[in-house]
């Protein structure tokens, strides 16, 4: 082999790209890693606001995400994003009829699928029939098999309708999780994805759906610890550096243009979003390339409120009769001083709000944060802003899995990486870095190079 068929370039310094790239360098390549923005980490990333450090969004994994908690170990951060010991999520409905009730999903010690029997049967937001008819809905989506492309272009709501599932139901557990999963409600969610989710993190074994999250800065595991495996594994990195066109060399190699220089390779990687991946690609790459411009996006709010004084003890939980989703206590890796306390609101699905003004969302979520918790009444807010990703996720509505392309493209040496792959996952972390594995053993296979694939379920 020639010295640029052992050199791979990777566009793209997400979870995808950053994990392709310690992949082929791992296993011999030269490996370039190109990366428009200033930083690594994708759209898992922090930035400075003052002296605050802040994430973007707030992230969670859970212990079934096997592929995320490989990246973490292998960047030494696994210490930085604990999991919980046990499930415990609480859950606060605010428009009960006798006053705010605080519910909780947690798991018990028992086999699958008693583990959240106990926690079901005095689950306060749902009627003793609701309660009966969630345990026979979720044997019935035991028996779904997520593969199966029939289930992509049924809606989960439809679904649930025929189980039994009655809207307060679907409001109060079932989108409960999906919102925060899948970034869209029931009704707009594929039933595969969607049956992948509750299957792999609650129904497949009783540990699967433990929170784990960052307790340090997104960007000290995504951008600083992974830059610095990634200079241990011999990788060039290039930040600030776009790519402008790949092509093909006559000698038949790549060629990545960027707009300071043009780098020839043997194997290229595109881990960037699909519409950026649509503009990359030479013709013949895939078949029906616009397949990739109907993989629909949808939006992340979050909210960010500091507040003079402690308001929240737990350190999150879900909220019910109110517009705010979850909420995360940050003061800790935010480096907030003296005092104070730092939430940080998730609202996923944000169609409604993504482009609202700061005052109007000022508005809206600092008197339901007052609903919520009653110590926030009185409180003074020295900060409130906002950060929005209006792409944050791709939509995991009916009929996408059939969009999704797999890592391999049909010209030899191209792949494909990225949550919007066909990683069987929804737009997480979990599944950009499993889209990363996937086309790094692709292009290892293709150049003979055998390496065991670190998720043995996966290989």
């Amino acid at each position: 082999m020639t010295g640029t068929d052992q050199h791979a370039v990777v566009v793209g310094g997400g979870l995808a790209g950053v994990t392709t790239a310690l992949e082929l360098a791992d296993a011999g390549l030269r490996v370039t890693l190109l990366e428009g923005r200033p930083r690594l980490g994708g759209l898992a990333f922090s930035f400075k606001r003052g002296d605050l450090d802040v994430d973007n969004g707030q992230h969670v994994y859970l212990r079934c995400c096997t592929a995320y908690r490989w990246f973490l170990d292998r960047v030494d951060g696994a210490a930085l994003a604990p999991l919980q010991d046990r499930l415990d999520v609480p859950v606060l409905d605010v428009a009960h009829p006798g006053g705010p009730r605080l519910g909780r999903l947690r798991r018990g010690g028992l086999p699958v699928p008693l583990h959240l029997a106990g926690a079901l049967a005095r689950y306060p937001h749902l009627s003793l029939a609701e309660r009966a008819s969630v345990g026979r809905a979720a044997l019935a989506l035991r028996r779904l098999d997520p593969a199966d492309p029939a289930l992509d272009g049924l809606d989960f709501a439809t679904w649930l309708s025929r189980y039994g599932q009655s809207a307060r139901t679907i409001e109060a557990l079932w989108d409960l999780v999906g919102i925060a999963t899948l970034n869209a409600t029931a009704q707009h969610s594929s039933l595969g994805l969607a049956a992948m989710v509750f299957k792999t993190g609650l129904l497949s074994d009783k540990s699967a759906a433990d929170i784990g999250w960052a307790h340090v800065p997104l960007g000290e595991l995504h951008d600083t610890l992974a830059r610095k495996q990634l200079d241990a594994a011999g990788v060039r990195t290039r930040l600030r550096t776009r790519v402008t066109a790949v092509t093909r060399t006559p000698e038949g190699a790549w060629r990545v243009d960027t707009e300071e220089e043009s780098l020839d390779a043997g194997t290229v990687v595109l881990a960037v979003p699909q519409r950026e991946a649509h503009g990359l690609l030479p013709a013949g790459a895939l078949a029906d390339p616009d397949k990739l411009l109907d993989i629909g996006t949808a939006p992340i709010l979050n909210v960010h409120v500091v507040y003079d004084r402690k308001v929240l003890r737990q350190p999150f939980f879900a909220a019910l009769g109110s517009p705010v989703q979850w909420v995360f206590d940050r003061t800790a890796s935010s480096g907030l001083p003296d005092g104070g306390q730092y939430l940080a609101l998730s609202q996923s699905a944000a169609q409604d709000d993504i482009d609202e003004p700061v005052s109007v969302l000022r508005a809206k979520y600092l008197p339901e944060l007052e609903r919520l918790l009653p110590a926030a009444r009185g409180a003074k807010v020295r900060d409130f802003f906002v950060t929005r990703e209006r792409t944050a996720t791709f939509a995991p509505t009916p009929g996408v899995g059939r969009l999704r392309p797999g890592a391999r493209t049909d010209t030899p040496g191209l792949y494909l990486a990225g949550a919007w792959t066909a990683t069987g996952w929804p737009a997480t972390m979990e599944g950009a870095v499993r889209s990363g594995l996937s086309a790094a053993q692709a292009a290892l296979a293709a150049l003979g190079r055998h390496r065991e694939h670190p998720l043995q379920e996966a290989a």
